[in-house]
């Protein structure tokens, strides 16, 4: 495998001139190093931040989006340059601290404290007693929609309830500035949107709040945006300005008669092509210049395909200042065999859930569901924080035992025989499966022979997995310190080893850029290609779209079972006539929720 394409480093941005409503946030040629000799995490950045606000700070792993916040809320000291919040410095003015809320980007709650106790700890930290204890209590736990759940241990908590609970504590004290580090990593559609509409509130307020983000829909929602690349500043603007400047070149392939996965995999070869993702039954395409469209011959769509220009995004504009996206041809494609069935396995039913059901004590956490994948599907498994998802995705892959019915792979139940198959699949944890102790080349090692992998076998196959997943360069490093990006990377590597014929993906691109979740994906359809069968869980919308067929669970149950497009259609009203996926996603889990009141009134 040839290296990935260098991303081009920008020279340090200049800052442009102050709004006359004044500055919040001012940073001024700000250097960061961790170490003489290594490369700044910071490079001579120059910006500022209007009060009342939602910055958003966007960039890839190691953009230097979490060094510039954890500077800002006074945690780490400059190299060299300046940075005033509020007009004062962070670092050596302890008073500002107490006006400077920070939510880092790891959970930052005690676990095995309740929602109440841990509001008692950061209430305790920020100093806030008496009256204003209570009354801060009051409005937080009412704000976050939290008083039903105060006893509930924190590690209990969902996803989103999770955020919201950090959010809670981040505002203790009332803050001023408000500094967000990826809050919406991990958290379903309706949860982001909760979170969006408590942010905008405290917004209105007054308050100044700089949003993390890797999700470009996420930024563009944004009143302003900072696209960050290896700790420089790449662009600055309004989400509008930057979009407006990619007009005529985000384009839909639609009308397509060949396979998806092969037409974007064609398109993306094209000289005049940059970037490339399926929706849906079309392929979006972002092009190099606007007026330098693709000969649609060689891409072999069909005689009916055609170019329909949309409007863009900012995810399109990001990957554009990044030089393009990745391309779509996998290396790991050339080293894993075409998948074949035994003559006596039914193509139509590799993964296959019958009434699948789990309780826990007097909870019922998948309901009586059911579903078949078919050999080469990609079938995503959709759901609410809690709303049994990730239970059900974990009966199918043989790490939870079902109450009642069967979950089954290649016909083989994983209740009676799970040995047997388990080493026909794959498996990627939502919450990484390595060993971060260990080294790179000791995790591929160690998984390897897990996988019955030994001698010439195994380190041939270590040897084409560092080759396709381009891992040389980090070998010899522990996993705990390798970048968000490449421990996916990795974790991937580790499950595909063995080739198997079936690979479960738990939320396998959470948090990731839209660089590295494309090169991922670039995978995931070339195994489809192949004939491995995928299901995989997340909570970015627009990545459920590379599905052939969503499954949508929500309160145990299995609500909704179709296309992509199948879905939005279904979806569609007079005042939504073209929903997102995220749109059809909360219409479909609040119309079903509608019926659940309107029997239980």
């Amino acid at each position: 495998m040839t290296s990935r394409p260098a991303r081009p480093r920008p020279r340090a941005s200049e800052a442009p001139p102050a709004p006359a409503g004044g500055v919040a946030i001012e940073v001024r040629e700000l250097l960061k190093r961790f170490g003489a000799d290594a490369p700044p995490a910071l490079d001579s950045i120059s910006t500022w931040i209007a009060p009342g606000t939602i910055t958003g700070l966007v960039g890839p792993d190691g953009a230097g989006k979490t060094t510039l916040l954890r500077t800002l809320a006074g945690l780490l000291a400059p190299t060299s340059g300046t940075v005033r919040v509020l007009g004062q410095d962070p670092l050596t003015n302890a008073a500002l601290r107490e006006q400077i809320g920070y939510m880092p980007q790891k959970f930052g709650l005690y676990e095995d404290l309740s929602v109440q106790e841990n509001l008692n700890l950061y209430a305790d930290l920020r100093d806030v007693v008496g009256e204003a204890r209570v009354e801060s209590f009051k409005q937080m736990l009412a704000f976050t929609d939290l008083a039903r759940f105060t006893e509930r241990l924190a590690g209990k908590l969902s996803g989103g309830m999770k955020q919201k609970l950090g959010l809670a504590c981040s505002l203790l004290g009332s803050p001023k500035v408000l500094l967000l580090d990826e809050p919406g990593v991990g958290v379903d559609p309706i949860s982001r949107r909760e979170l969006w509409r408590m942010v905008r509130e405290l917004a209105h307020g007054g308050m100044t709040i700089v949003w993390s983000t890797a999700y470009l829909d996420e930024a563009e929602l944004c009143d302003h945006v900072r696209l960050m690349n290896e700790g420089s500043l790449l662009a600055a603007g309004t989400p509008k300005d930057l979009m407006g400047a990619m007009q005529g070149r985000s384009l839909h392939l639609t009308k397509l008669t060949a396979p998806r996965r092969d037409v974007l995999q064609r398109a993306l070869r094209a000289p005049e092509v940059m970037d490339g993702v399926i929706q849906g039954d079309q392929v979006r395409l972002v092009l190099r210049e606007a007026a330098q469209r693709p000969d649609l011959g060689p891409i072999q769509a069909g005689p009916e395909a055609t170019l329909v220009e949309v409007a863009p995004r900012l995810e399109d504009a990001f990957i554009s200042l990044l030089g393009g996206g990745p391309g779509g041809d996998s290396p790991l494609a050339e080293v894993t065999r075409d998948v074949e069935l035994h003559a006596d396995q039914d193509p139509s039913a590799v993964i296959e859930a019958r009434e699948l059901t789990k309780r826990f004590g007097d909870f019922t956490a998948t309901d009586a569901v059911s579903f078949r994948v078919a050999k080469g599907e990609v079938f995503g498994l959709l759901g609410p924080n809690g709303a049994g998802k990730s239970t059900t995705f974990k009966m199918e892959c043989g790490l939870l035992k079902p109450t009642e019915g069967q979950a089954l792979v290649m016909g083989i139940d994983l209740k009676k025989s799970p040995s047997a198959a388990r080493q026909r699949l794959g498996y990627m944890a939502q919450k990484f499966s390595l060993y971060t102790q260990l080294t790179a080349r000791e995790n591929l090692e160690f998984f390897s022979g897990v996988y019955g992998l030994r001698g010439a076998e195994q380190r041939l196959k270590i040897d084409e997995m560092i080759e396709a997943f381009d891992l040389n360069p980090w070998l010899s490093q522990r996993t705990l310190d390798l970048p968000l990006g490449l421990k996916q990377r990795l974790a991937l590597a580790c499950a595909v080893m063995h080739e198997p014929e079936i690979l479960f993906l738990d939320e396998p691109t959470s948090g990731v850029d839209p660089i590295t979740r494309r090169e991922f994906w670039t995978h995931i359809n070339a195994l489809a290609q192949k004939g491995v069968t995928i299901m995989v869980t997340t909570h970015f919308m627009d990545e459920a779209e590379y599905c052939d067929r969503i499954g949508l669970i929500y309160r145990g149950k299995l609500i909704a079972l179709d296309t992509p497009d199948q879905l939005k259609h279904g979806t569609a009203t007079p005042d939504c006539p073209d929903p997102t996926m995220e749109e059809a996603f909360i219409h479909l889990i609040q119309a079903f929720q509608a019926r659940l009141d309107e029997v239980a009134s």
